[in-house]
């Protein structure tokens, strides 16, 4: 064993780190091979890319933030069960034969041709979910039968749908970029302010971040995503929500007025703006002026049970300072 140790520390002097141990393969390449494993489930099932990535999606935002899923490890971050993949009455919960799977009406199913159905496998895993969507049919109304009946909650139908309406809208996957959601030319202050206590409506926590700035100055989408709400709160006032591809849910409140045209259900991207700062909510429709003008800001995430507020001036820094190294 000592002598190879030496050995080993030995080549190391002479071979790259990532010669001798494989490296984790790049966002970009992630999303590459993901993509085209889409496209093969696509062109043998028929089910349309754009449905097999969002469902993916989904089930990655909320195994990365629920403790009772494993993490994802694969390219692949679909999840079935030992029993969901091997049958009800199978009484061997690790089997990887079709055949036997198929007896006992397991969802597992061999995808790439090896004579395996494998739970770990990613191939065997989408073309899994394929197979039980397509059970149902190809178009849009009966892939959304297949999604409540699977997961059982309109949120979880409404918010894939909404993931498949973007990946087929940008046509790609890497839909990540984010934006302060002011023009960092104008005049504007924040400071961390979530969690602190509110009293107006009864006591509760501020769920975000004001930041502070004139009347009419634009309010920016902070993301690619897709408009869940619009409308008025009798606290947010005139007020925006956006889901981005990654299952968080973007909050901009008090707002002096929309963009004309912009709907839910519209697509926005990183910079594009939405609406305006103002001093609306509080009270009934049209009411305003009762604070400074600003924007409360919020995020939100969503992990397939329930949802809760986290805080956002982190990010918010962080987009800030990209914002201003991009201007220079």
């Amino acid at each position: 064993m000592g002598r190879l140790i030496i050995v080993l520390l030995f080549l190391s002097l002479f071979i790259p780190f990532s010669v001798l141990a494989k490296e984790a393969p790049s966002e970009e390449e992630m999303y590459r091979k993901r993509m085209e494993l889409y496209k093969k489930v696509e062109a043998v099932t028929l089910i349309p890319w754009y449905y097999l990535a969002a469902i993916d999606q989904y089930e990655r935002t909320i195994r990365t933030v629920r403790k009772d899923l494993p993490k994802p490890e694969g390219i692949i971050s679909i999840y079935f069960t030992e029993e969901q993949w091997s049958g009800g009455w199978n009484p061997n919960r690790n089997d990887v034969n079709p055949r036997s799977i198929a007896y006992f009406d397991g969802m597992g199913v061999d995808g790439n041709g090896d004579g395996k159905a494998e739970r770990t496998n990613d191939e065997d895993v989408l073309f899994a979910m394929a197979k039980y969507v397509k059970q149902y049919g190809m178009d849009h109304d009966n892939i959304k039968i297949a999604l409540w009946n699977y997961y059982k909650r309109d949120r979880a139908v409404s918010i894939i749908v909404g993931k498949a309406k973007m990946y087929r809208h940008f046509g790609r996957l890497n839909l990540d970029q984010k934006s302060f959601p002011l023009p960092i030319r104008y005049n504007y202050s924040y400071k961390n302010t979530w969690g602190d206590a509110r009293g107006w409506g009864g006591r509760r926590i501020h769920e975000g971040t004001d930041i502070f700035a004139d009347y009419g100055v634009p309010v920016l989408s902070t993301c690619y995503g897709i408009v869940e709400m619009k409308g008025w709160n009798k606290y947010g006032g005139w007020r925006i929500g956006i889901r981005d591809i990654n299952n968080t849910y973007h909050y901009f409140a008090h707002l002096n007025g929309f963009v004309n045209g912009l709907h839910v259900g519209q697509m926005v991207e990183p910079g594009m703006m939405i609406g305006a700062v103002g001093s609306s909510g509080y009270g009934p429709p049209g009411t305003s002026g009762k604070f400074p003008p600003h924007l409360h800001y919020g995020m939100y995430k969503y992990n397939g049970k329930t949802e809760w507020s986290f805080d956002p001036f982190p990010y918010l820094r962080r987009w800030e300072q990209e914002a201003k190294r991009n201007r220079r």
